[in-house]
């Protein structure tokens, strides 16, 4: 049922006769005769008001007192303490983040339409269109409620997409989760695919892939970080903001409840006690349904150019929505919050202020162009409400059953918060865990096939390098029939235009690991990995998106990681020549006092011209040449094999060198413009062997593999040429026809090829010659065992 306008508080109660009508009028009438107005808190200065309960310090509540002239109402101690929590103000990363928008070149503005500061950033990528993505973090919602923190989380990054005036096209994730055998651990893991799954596969949008880490170090702080991906002409771009005096505030989309109260200010902006979970009503409850019905009602609003601009409603809810559109218009508004329809009427104005509910829409409407808005929501049954309107006054004010409640100037909510510079201090146990290298770590003698083996099936067999089919197999990878790429590729790849065959790839990647020996190593080594799946694919790569997830601002020592990881990101993308979109920071990752590894997610998006040109991670023929592109280097500290054969972490993680990376991805676009190869994968977690391993998994197809010319180049023993994760390496498969162009292309960009081996069909096994051999049903049946051990059967096995 489509409403213009909602009934006033009375009506929404219940109705006389009805047997809870005595109960409300006692609910009702305590809450009127305690409304605190603006009129009121001013002269009452002497009031205590909760602001620690709501998650502001008393110097922030201050500054509050200051900025009003008198104290605040509790409606506005509401709004300012969810837009000023980390969550949304960014308080403590500000100082840091703005590095991003500093050390850019003109080279990384050409293809960039929107930047950081909007819903989502934008790029041009030729033939008329555009993309925009974004990703985000829903981490401590989807502790407490697996299901519905991870749902909501898919369901609050696509409604940035939709904002700009975009159609999703695509999700993806990045998930982190405790020890694979930990109790705990299933019904995290259970409760977070689940969520995605329903959400996204109700919407139709197809999930193209991401990433699964098992970690006791996120035994209690679960990392669900959700990306999407929308495509538009450039003529449909629209920003949000409230300009236009006199023009119409509209609330449309799913009704406002009591969910997701505090979720910002209090859940996402403070650490997990031990005694458990306590903050279950902050956690949001979706329906992707709603959300499909959302999605095309805004298409067709924007279509219709009935719309100046649109806000989602996550985060902060209707105390976002308004102080955001008004600070980026022309900084009045004037809302009567009566007009919000209500799932449940006996919510007070505060926390009507504060509800996240999903699946919610603010938009601003020209008054001639009302009807037309109407008619559109009418069609596709989406309850709305006129709020009110855009002014010139420079204040937002809020009305409840006609008196103020609010009287703000919108900037000291949404954009001029509180700055802190941090304390920051040098890690005091970095010293002893990076001097704890692999040197002393037992490797495999060359001659010791059986022990090879055996350390080469751990690996395969461990949490970290499973097969993630248990969960991707829950995921719909290719609704809407414009996929070309899923997992387990080592990136996505959607298309956006049916005609010229033009898309885009996107991945995402990080490693606690690496980032807990050396942040601003372990951020950069992030980037070029997302980089490096993104270039093996055939595409180019363009942008950068990114979810930095760390502990507690307040620890100096997490400061100092996460100083180092946005200056080592900042410092890549400028070297790699690709700019920082946009993203997400997620603090107060931590049980205790003891923080998460800090986890630095970066997503990259590359664009392709045509994705027949795709190339997959897995041979399919026989006979072809594999080659490894890169050196390989003694670097086995924070490598996979130390922490599955020998439990340890420590030393330095691998060097990276960013110009390599860049040669690197220019020659696989080339190889793929000239048809020069049929698969390429990246090296990476578990080094070649888990490479050589996930290849020929990938369609069953076997190889045999001669590593002396590696070994004998670098002067290193068989163990570390298969388990060094030295990076700026992919193997790639090469039709006899096309080996010497192609290693005259390799050679005249002078970058190191190597072959390495031939791929065998009839074999049905993986050879490492003079080593040992490994067939192809136990590589699948050891690679597949862990998640289904864990967490049950695997849906289509």
């Amino acid at each position: 049922m489509t409403t213009e306008t909602s009934p006033t508080a009375a009506s929404q109660t219940v109705e006389p006769g009805d047997p809870a009508a005595a109960d409300a009028e006692l609910i009702e009438a305590p809450r009127t005769a305690r409304l605190d107005t603006v009129e009121v808190a001013a002269t009452t200065p002497e009031k205590e008001q909760p602001y620690a309960a709501l998650g502001l310090k008393p110097d922030e509540y201050e500054r509050i007192r200051n900025i009003l002239g008198r104290r605040p109402t509790s409606a506005e101690l509401a709004m300012y303490s969810v837009m000023w929590s980390e969550h949304c103000s960014y308080k403590s990363s500000k100082v840091y983040l703005r590095q991003f928008g500093k050390k850019v070149t003109p080279e990384m503005k050409q293809h960039l339409m929107v930047g950081m500061g909007e819903n989502a950033g934008v790029l041009d990528i030729g033939e008329g269109w555009a993309v925009t993505f974004k990703i985000e973090s829903h981490n401590h919602p989807s502790y407490i409620e697996p299901f519905q923190g991870a749902a909501t989380g898919v369901g609050g990054i696509v409604r940035d997409i939709i904002s700009m005036g975009a159609r999703p096209v695509a999700v993806m994730d990045a998930l982190r989760f405790g020890a694979i055998d930990h109790p705990d651990t299933a019904r995290v893991v259970h409760g977070v695919v689940a969520g995605i799954s329903f959400y996204g596969n109700c919407l139709g949008l197809p999930n193209i892939g991401g990433e699964t880490w098992f970690d006791p170090v996120y035994q209690a702080n679960p990392l669900v970080n959700a990306l999407a991906v929308g495509v538009m002409r450039h003529e449909d771009l629209h920003l949000a903001n409230a300009k236009g005096t006199g023009n119409k505030v509209v609330l449309f989309g799913a009704r406002t409840g009591g969910d997701g109260i505090g979720g910002a200010s209090i859940l996402a902006s403070d650490t997990f006690a031990e005694g458990g979970p306590t903050k279950r009503p902050a956690v949001q409850v979706g329906d992707p349904f709603a959300e499909k019905v959302l999605i095309e009602c805004c298409l067709e609003l924007f279509a219709g150019d009935l719309v100046e601009g649109i806000q989602d409603l996550g985060a902060a809810g209707i105390s976002c929505a308004t102080s955001e559109l008004a600070s980026n218009g022309d900084g009045g508004m004037s809302i009567v919050l009566d007009e919000v329809l209500l799932r449940d009427p006996t919510l007070t104005p505060e926390e009507i202020l504060m509800s996240e509910s999903q699946e919610r829409m603010m938009a601003i409407v020209r008054p001639e162009k009302l009807d037309g808005f109407m008619e559109v929501v009418r069609k596709w049954d989406v309850e709305t409400s006129v709020l009110g309107e855009v002014t010139d006054t420079g204040r937002l004010s809020i009305t409840w059953r006609g008196e103020e409640i609010v009287n703000v100037d919108p900037r000291t909510v949404a954009v001029d918060g509180p700055v802190y510079e941090r304390p920051v201090a040098y890690p005091s146990y970095l010293d002893a865990l990076q001097a704890d290298t692999t040197e002393s770590l037992a490797r495999p003698a060359d001659d010791a096939g059986d022990e090879l083996r055996a350390q080469f099936l751990q690996l395969v067999g461990s949490a970290n390098q499973a097969d993630a089919a248990w969960i991707t197999n829950q995921y719909d990878h290719y609704v809407l029939g414009n996929t070309a790429l899923a997992s387990p590729d080592d990136a996505g790849m959607i298309r956006v235009d049916e005609e010229s065959g033009l898309g885009v790839s996107v991945a995402t990647d990080a490693n606690g690991r690496y980032s807990q020996l050396d942040p601003r190593a372990g951020a950069q080594l992030a980037l070029a990995e997302a980089y490096r799946n993104v270039a093996v694919t055939g595409a180019k790569p363009m942008g950068v998106s990114d979810c930095l997830n760390f502990g507690s601002p307040e620890n100096p020592e997490v400061m100092w990681q996460f100083a180092q990881s946005v200056e080592g990101l900042a410092d890549g993308c400028l070297e790699l020549g690709i700019p920082v979109t946009g993203g997400n920071v997620s603090f107060y990752n931590q049980t205790g006092d003891v923080p998460i590894h800090p986890t630095p997610v970066v997503a990259v998006l590359g664009v392709i011209d045509d994705v027949a040109r795709r190339i997959p991670s897995g041979w399919q023929d026989d006979g072809h040449n594999i080659y490894l592109l890169g050196d390989t280097y003694a670097e086995l500290d924070g490598s996979a094999w130390a922490g599955v054969v020998h439990d340890h972490l420590g030393g330095r993680p691998p060097y990276v060198d960013l110009a390599r990376e860049k040669q690197l991805a220019e020659l696989l676009q080339a190889a793929a413009l000239e048809g020069l190869i049929d698969s390429a994968h990246d090296l990476s977690d578990g080094g070649l062997a888990i490479a050589l391993a996930e290849a020929v998994n990938r369609f069953g197809v076997g190889a045999r593999v001669f590593l002396g010319e590696v070994t004998e180049d670098a002067g290193i023993d068989l163990a570390t040429a298969l388990f060094s994760e030295s990076t700026g390496r992919v193997i790639v498969s090469v039709p006899r026809e096309d080996d010497v162009r192609f290693r005259g292309l390799c050679e005249g960009r002078g970058y190191p090829v190597r072959r390495i081996g031939v791929t065998d069909a009839a074999s049905q096994a993986l050879e490492v010659q003079d080593a040992f051999t490994v067939s192809v049903d136990e590589l699948r049946g050891l690679n597949r065992a862990p998640l289904a051990d864990a967490f049950g059967p695997v849906v289509g096995y």
